[in-house]
């Protein structure tokens, strides 16, 4: 799985996330809100299969480190 979710999205997805599941929890706001656990779990594995979808992404691309040529 590819990361695709970075910085300050992520930590919005958790904090908008947690508080939609509490307040689904505490009966403040109907059943609906209970998807903030998918926007929550977004966040914690940086990762949106809506943003695959659409080909964009909030993190920055990886480099891989170079193979080590000199081994013995």
């Amino acid at each position: 799985m590819v990361k695709n979710v970075g910085g300050i999205d992520r930590i919005l997805r958790i904090v908008l996330g947690l508080s939609l599941a509490m307040l689904a929890a505490t009966g403040v706001l109907g059943p609906w809100a209970w998807l903030g656990l998918l926007v929550m779990a977004t966040g914690v594995f940086s990762f949106c299969g809506l943003y695959l979808l659409l080909g964009m992404r909030t993190c920055p691309l990886q480099t891989s480190a170079p193979a080590d040529t000199n081994s013995k």
